[in-house]
């Protein structure tokens, strides 16, 4: 494993891929790498840790340093200045338009892409309970099912935000499914939400594997590693995002599914949402469809016609004018 520092050549048969340093970057680009030594036997592959702002700094509030985005820019600047040529990352992190010199060149089989709680179950919660999460999606929307809530921010990596739901100090914790399995520790869930519910983050449970638009064969590499129908589904959800844009104060959610196996380019189910931060007020729309950004544009302008665009602190900036949303 490298920790960047200065541009180096590559040999021959060789991929780096920048990925974040946490264990579940690592994980998830050590899923990565097994796709693409299966498909590509010989393939050198070679993790490049890039040491993000986002991660040395987990007191301070995302929005304060950069919003999620924050810890894709670095990782897109080390593979910019050819210090790998690929980068993994959390679909959920990446902004919803990417500067013209990127591709998404991949998406592997997206994992459980729902929310969950560690500490407690949502029907166990108690009146009052304090519930941990840094994420005004998943805020508003148990504010909107239980009202009596009460919300503290947490940041961290995974172990953190478990540690928080152990130690007593709160009532529940809300962690990504995903993230809880792909670290190993499905036991220690208590609760996993129904979307009807708690509709996920654009991308959540997927991984994004991202490359410099003009090489050609880097993108034919990971092309192998790509799941066409979950590529599809996060298309759809973060073309909500870039029709929507508007501040990382408002609640924005979009969940797609396929709607079924047998044809990956079939249609596609995709609900979004748009929410007051105190969750009173909560306007959820869906659609079907088979081009992902036509119906990802679709829910988004119906969010906004259904009342999204009256929620008071949301200012849209167009097409393309957005970031990730938590």
């Amino acid at each position: 494993m490298t920790v960047i520092a200065a541009t180096e050549s590559r040999p021959t048969g060789t991929i780096r891929l920048a990925t974040r340093g946490s264990p579940l970057a690592l994980r998830q680009t050590a899923i990565v790498t097994e796709l693409l030594r299966r498909a590509h036997p010989g393939l050198e592959i070679e993790p490049v840790v890039v040491r993000t702002r986002g991660d040395q700094d987990a007191s301070t509030p995302l929005e304060q340093i950069g919003g999620q985005g924050v810890f894709v820019a670095e990782v897109e600047a080390a593979l910019a200045a050819g210090r790998a040529e690929a980068a993994v990352h959390s679909a959920k992190d990446m902004p919803s338009t990417m500067a013209v010199q990127f591709v998404l060149a991949a998406v592997p089989r997206r994992a459980d892409a729902r929310d969950g709680l560690v500490g407690c179950t949502l029907a166990g919660l108690p009146p009052g309970g304090l519930v941990a999460t840094g994420s005004v999606r998943r805020r508003a929307q148990l504010a909107h099912l239980r009202p009596d809530l009460v919300f503290t921010g947490l940041r961290g990596n995974m172990a953190r935000r478990v540690e928080a739901a152990a130690g007593g100090g709160v009532s529940a914790v809300v962690v990504a499914v995903a993230a809880m399995h792909r670290l190993g520790w499905d036991d220690r869930l208590s609760d996993v939400l129904d979307p009807l519910d708690v509709l996920p983050q654009a991308g959540q449970g997927a991984i994004a594997v991202q490359c410099r638009a003009d090489d050609a064969r880097t993108r034919r590499l990971l092309g192998a590693a790509d799941h066409v129908p979950s590529h599809r589904a996060v298309r759809a959800e973060r073309a909500v995002l870039a029709v929507l844009g508007g501040s990382c104060a408002v609640p924005v959610a979009a969940f797609a599914e396929p709607e079924g196996a047998a044809d990956p380019d079939g249609a596609l189910q995709l609900t979004g949402l748009l929410a007051s931060g105190d969750g009173r007020t909560v306007v959820r729309q869906s659609d079907r469809g088979e081009d992902p950004e036509a119906l990802g544009a679709a829910v988004a302008r119906a969010l906004l016609e259904g009342g999204g665009a009256a929620i008071e602190g949301f200012a849209p900036e167009g097409p393309g004018g957005g970031g990730t949303l938590p």
